[in-house]
């Protein structure tokens, strides 16, 4: 009932507590209306106030000018009805309501200037300053794009004085001058304060972070850009006074290729499209929202479905128009007010900027809209002229524009054995099965080229662990080689498939013997096939017409180094080699001697061999496999021995494939890891990912890869670089399909993030991942893990209802677990308990609580629960009267009751640690309570019982010192004991090696030492 000033005064204080938004505005326009009859012109002055600053923080700056009128009204009718505050606040929102005519193009530009001008007045006449009137003459020249740089010096020049705007909204409208003026590199400068946090208010530093995105992106600074937009989106999400900020991420998105993001920030903004308040401001969200949709349409992508205004459904082109239209309309209603081009040239500007980057800025974000095929394209570094989107692109690899030449260039790079064959034998294989399609006689015998795309698609199907399907293709493409006369051809494609045939389970297990069945009939019959190579080597068999391919293809004649026979001949020997190492992997850590000795013998011959022919890269992979297995079977040192020798090898002059290093570095990164050793892992590392880039090889595994290397960054304590390469690593397992290995990276992303104090953008990646739930895609315990870590980051930046939201749900799946999830729903019920007291949401957190405590009944967990009652007592102690300090000394008792009933080898918890911690809280209650000889009994208490925890209780001790010395000389007026006890407790710091506890606890002794001698 709001039929009493009193109660109208309640209600605006409940009200002012809310977050901003359109509750907060609502209840606002409510109260300034009850307010109305009451004889006491004070209450609608406040509640005027309180809508005032509801509509600005809400952009309704339509609105905002009228209520402002009608408190000028009543501070001339009855100026004594206005706080001290409130009438300071009449100059301030002068200020307000000039940037609110400026967001309404039916506002007459003289109607701002003549505004503007009583501002000057007003503020002359209470003997204040101009910067803010020259201030607000400057927004308008940048407004309309006259006079700037003169009003820019008029403003600039002046000294700041009580009402001019913070210094962080300041620092923002500095930094946005010197980007108009194409000055990022000054602007970012300025804008350091704001962006690191040193300078910060209500808008600050959300709103100059959306600003500074692109400046960053345009200088190289990716790093910055991406924390700022993880961090920066978040702040802004959903909020109708920060349209325009939106609008700048959305841009932001488009330009770095993250389209699939950008529609995500749409569909999660979409009440914005009907917020009018502010149409300034709808112009910058409407145009940001055209730059993302224009490169959507622009990629051919106009039919994709996309959140636009509620009421209907929208595909990107549908909305694009409507967008468009909205956007050049409102432009041209601000050109036709002002006079000027200048709205309408700044909207062109940001539609005329193509993508800042070449390939994607990986943001550490999952994102459930698929990549359009342009910015997919991008990502693999190649170019967008690809016939079809479902060919894979060629690297690093130039691509032949005649069908001829594509053969021919694909033929030249399977005989170096060059990763970048493999797409161009795909782009093959799709023109070969297009209809109408006729053979090239240039290109020798169709039945050879028929043959050669039975074995592409064979090994891509063994890159996707299709073994039996690899096979059966292997088979084919070896018939087709027997019938096109290449019998070297046919040769190694039977011996690959042969050797394919060792999977897991294939053999005798623990039978200690190869000579049954299963891998010994494979070793039979690949030795078979290795005395029919060497049979055609000792006969001279010679490559026939069917090789001639011109270039580098060009056979080498006879049977010695460089002839295809010879490298025909080794594709035969390291076929008994792949297969013996991938039974020894099978079978290790116990590898049967018969497998041992095939492996060896195996592995001996291939490198031998290729010694003798002069093939350095066969000879490596022979030492590869020795390393890999060697490193399976816990033999580190003769693996890295072996790993350097293949890198040695391949680093020869010998060697013209330095593609192939690429998989021996990163094996031997994994090992450098595993023994700390995380420095050189990083150079390999890179050296790795390098040389798959510049040789195009689709087959290395680049997620796996990324994800070491942040993982071994991050132990090199390069933070940036390990954030960067860690969302790389997510975004490629993405886009392999591997979701969960992607939520995996995510989670050690965001653990990295929070442990360097960058809590908010661990959330951000949290959130991603915790949004797979929605689509049922991620494994439940790794949602769980998420959902936990999520919570916890939401309470460090003290979003406590988000936190407990995400507590509780975490809580319900944890029950469903049955026994297994009870220890965990005891820990997840107190920390949602808590969380919901913090966010003052008492019967909920008082529902929890007693969840939690009877939860622990069943799956004991006392270092817990006590915690959570420690916590409820100190959020009680905060109430006012002796109902919070009763509430808060019964939850110390439930505590002292909890450590009286626990066993003492219960896990984690420490009697000690317990009741010392249960002591200190209820000494700060009581002293709260102005009990202070009962206070300082229990702070002395608290120093007894950390004694106990030995040198792990000293750091505690000395806090309880401190406070217990606070209670004598502020509570029980006692400053000699509390000087003495301080004096005590420094000298014992000292002695226990705690300088930093020694020196706050020295300092406040001084402190009451010089009070003594002052007075």
């Amino acid at each position: 009932m709001l039929d009493t000033p009193e109660a109208v005064f309640e209600a605006l204080r409940e009200n002012h507590d809310r977050p901003h938004g359109l509750q907060r505005t609502v209840t606002a326009e409510e109260l300034a209306e009850a307010a109305e009859p009451f004889e006491k012109p004070e209450v609608l002055v406040t509640a005027l106030m309180e809508l005032m600053t509801a509509y600005e923080f809400t952009g309704e700056h339509r609105k905002a000018p009228v209520v402002f009128a009608r408190l000028l009204k009543l501070w001339e009718d009855s100026p004594g009805a206005f706080s001290e505050w409130e009438a300071d606040q009449i100059l301030w929102r002068f200020k307000w309501v000039t940037t609110s005519l400026l967001q309404v193009p039916e506002v007459p530009t003289a109607v701002i200037e003549a505004w503007i001008g009583r501002m000057r007045e007003r503020y002359e006449a209470d003997g204040h300053g101009v910067q803010p009137v020259a201030a607000m003459r400057y927004h308008l020249a940048a407004h309309t794009g006259s006079g700037v740089e003169d009003a820019y010096d008029l403003w600039a020049t002046r000294p700041r004085t009580r009402l001019s705007d913070c210094e962080a909204c300041e620092t923002r409208t500095h930094a946005l001058h010197r980007v108009r003026s194409g000055e990022d590199a000054a602007a970012l400068e300025l804008w350091a304060p704001v962006l690191t946090g040193a300078s910060s208010c209500a808008e600050e530093p959300q709103s100059s972070q959306a600003r500074a995105l692109l400046p960053l992106v345009r200088l190289g600074r990716t790093d910055e850009a991406r924390a700022h937009h993880l961090t920066g989106y978040r702040a802004v999400r959903g909020k109708t006074g920060m349209q325009q900020e939106v609008g700048l991420h959305l841009e932001f998105c488009a330009l770095t290729r993250n389209e699939g993001r950008g529609l995500e920030i749409l569909a999660e903004n979409r009440p914005l499209f009907e917020a009018a308040g502010a149409p300034l401001n709808r112009l910058g969200f409407l145009t940001g929202v055209e730059v993302l949709l224009a490169r959507l349409v622009a990629d051919g992508h106009a039919g994709t479905p996309v959140a636009g205004p509620p009421g209907r459904n929208w595909t990107a082109g549908e909305l694009l128009a409507t967008v468009r239209a909205e956007a050049e309309r409102l432009a041209g209603a601000f050109d036709a007010r002002n006079g000027t081009t200048e709205q309408g040239d700044r909207r062109r500007t940001r539609l005329e900027r193509g993508p800042l980057l070449e390939e994607p800025l990986p943001l550490g974000l999952r994102t459930a809209v698929t990549r359009t095929a342009a910015a997919g394209t991008a990502a693999t570094g190649t170019s967008s002229t690809a016939p079809s989107p479902n060919v894979p692109a060629a690297g690093a690899v130039e691509v032949p524009a005649g069908f001829v030449e594509l053969v021919r260039e694909a033929r030249r790079l399977d005989a170096l054995g060059h990763p970048g064959d493999a797409p161009l034998w795909a782009r093959i294989a799709e023109a070969v099965d297009a209809e109408g399609h006729v053979h090239d006689e240039r290109l020798g015998p169709e039945g050879r080229l028929r043959a050669e795309l039975a074995e592409q698609r064979a090994f891509g199907l063994r890159v996707r662990d299709l073994d039996r399907e690899a096979c059966e293709a292997m088979a084919e493409a070896a018939a087709l080689f027997e019938r096109a006369g290449m019998v070297w051809d046919a040769l190694t494609a039977r011996s690959m498939a042969l050797a394919w045939t060792v999977r897991p389970g294939s053999g005798d297990e623990g039978a200690g013997d190869a000579g049954t069945s299963g891998a010994a009939a494979v070793r039979a019959g690949l030795e078979a096939l290795v005395r029919e190579a060497e049979a055609l080597l000792a006969a001279g068999t010679d490559a026939d017409a069917a090789y001639d391919v011109p270039g580098a293809d060009a056979p080498v004649a006879g049977t010695g180094p460089g002839s295809i026979a010879a490298r025909r001949y080794l594709a035969v020997l390291y076929a008994p080699a792949y297969a013996a190492f991938h039974q020894a992997m099978e079978e290790a850590p116990e590898v049967s001697a018969a497998t041992r000795e095939w492996f060896e013998a195996a592995a001996g011959a291939l490198r031998s061999q290729s010694v003798r022919l002069s093939a350095p890269h066969q000879a490596a992979a022979a030492m590869e496999f020795t390393a890999n297995l060697a490193l399976r079977l816990g033999e580190t040192e003769r693996a890295e021995r072996e790993l350097r020798a293949v890198l040695e090898e391949l680093a020869s002059g010998a060697s013209e494939r330095p593609w192939k290093g690429n998989r021996p570095r990163a094996v031997l990164a994994q090992l450098l890891i595993a023994q700390g050793r995380h420095d050189e892992a990083v150079e390999l590392l890179h050296q790795a990912i390098a040389l798959t880039v510049r040789h195009g090889d689709p087959a290395f595994p680049l997620a796996p890869a990324y994800s070491m290397l942040g993982h071994a960054a991050a132990h090199t304590g390069d933070t940036a670089g390990a954030v960067r390469h860690f969302s790389e690593a997510a975004d490629r397992f993405d886009r392999d399909g591997d979701h969960d290995q992607a939520a995996d990276v995510r989670l050690q992303l965001a653990d990295l993030l929070r442990g360097t104090g960058r809590a908010a953008e661990a959330v951000a990646v949290l959130e991603s991942v915790v949004a797979d739930a929605a689509a049922g895609s991620l494994d439940p315990r790794l949602l769980a893990q998420g959902r936990l870590s999520l919570a916890r980051g939401l309470r460090e930046l003290e979003e406590h209802l988000a936190a407990a939201e995400e507590f509780l749900r975490l809580a319900d799946s944890a029950a469903a677990w049955g026994g297994e999830g009870e220890a965990v729903l005891t820990s997840v019920a107190s920390e949602a308990a808590v969380a919901l007291a913090a966010a003052d949401r008492w019967d909920a957190a008082r529902a929890a609580y007693a969840r939690a405590v009877a939860t622990h009944e069943q799956a004991p967990n006392p270092s817990v629960i006590t915690q959570m009652m420690r916590e409820f007592a100190r959020l009680n102690q905060s109430a006012r009267g002796a109902e919070g300090v009763e509430a808060s000394l019964a939850h110390l008792a439930e505590a002292d009751a909890v450590c009286a009933a626990a066993p003492r080898d219960a896990e984690g918890f420490t009697l000690w640690f317990e009741h010392g911690s249960i002591r200190y809280r209820r000494a700060l209650v009581l002293a709260d309570a102005g009990r202070f000889t009962e206070a300082l009994a229990e702070a002395e208490a608290s120093v007894a019982a950390h004694e106990g925890g030995g040198q792990h209780g000293e750091e505690a001790r000395a806090e309880a010192v401190r406070i217990a010395a606070l209670i004598e000389l502020n509570g029980l007026d006692r400053p000699e004991a509390a000087a003495a006890r301080l004096a005590a407790g420094a000298a014992r710091c000292e002695q226990r090696g705690l300088p930093e506890a020694a020196r706050i606890l020295e300092g406040i002794r001084q402190d009451i030492t010089s009070a003594r001698q002052e007075g």
